[in-house]
């Protein structure tokens, strides 16, 4: 058993906090606490367990007036919180693992309750699982380092550790800023390779240009020339 099914093991029921934008697991995310109906969900995990539901949800791109029922979502877990006098709190959470939405209860509580079923990535042939990871973290370093050179080398190139298979599926994911509805796509896949296959084809696509633009950058911090130009 996986540690983030540890943390999830017999739960069966998440409060839930609709918001627009998607959660990955292992992904950092701060929040701004201010209605009251979320001050009171804050309180009552922070007794517990310390978890919640975070679903995708924008209800300006829909009639309907919560997330429907076989929506994926991530569970977050509280990792710091910051109390102001007014009731109000900023709080850090990670995303810990994916559920599906099973059903909403009813138990009086002011925010959403569902019943719902964590689920992970499958397992896959080994054989075909590891050189489609080897793939993805070789382009991702090397976006990552066209990125740092594109800052001007300040500071240190970070060592990138290369995690195993499905949480470098979702790392790569969280280091790009991709729209919600190609984030939720591949928060969905239940198949690492499946992603890793997707994210192949986004890195690809991204790592020619940004290794481009670091060579442009590199000739005019040296008053060098290029007769290169980017199409934008």
């Amino acid at each position: 058993m996986s540690e983030a099914s540890e943390k999830v093991l017999g739960l069966r029921q998440l409060p839930l906090f609709p918001l627009p934008l998607v959660l990955l697991p292992n992904e950092m995310l701060p929040l701004h606490i201010f209605e009251p109906r979320y001050q009171q969900l804050l309180q009552d995990v922070e007794l517990t367990h310390k978890l919640f539901g975070l679903s995708y949800f924008d209800p300006k791109e829909s009639f309907a007036e919560r997330p429907a029922a076989g929506s994926i979502g991530c569970v977050a877990e509280i990792r710091e919180v910051q109390m102001m006098p007014d009731g109000r709190s900023n709080i850090l959470t990670a995303g810990v693992i994916r559920y599906r939405l099973l059903d909403y209860i009813d138990i009086g509580t002011p925010y959403l309750m569902a019943e719902v079923e964590f689920f992970e990535d499958i397992n896959e042939d080994e054989g075909l699982l590891k050189p489609a990871a080897d793939d993805i973290f070789q382009l991702f370093e090397r976006v990552a380092r066209a990125a740092f050179d594109l800052s001007g080398n300040r500071g240190k190139f970070p060592e990138i550790q290369q995690s195993d298979p499905e949480q470098l599926s979702f790392l790569v994911t969280a280091a790009f800023n991709l729209d919600n509805e190609l984030k939720y796509e591949l928060l969905t896949m239940d198949s690492t390779t499946q992603r890793l296959n997707r994210l192949r084809g986004i890195l690809e696509q991204a790592v020619g240009k940004m290794e481009e633009s670091a060579e442009i950058h590199k000739a005019a911090q040296t008053n060098g020339h290029s007769d290169k130009k980017i199409e934008l």
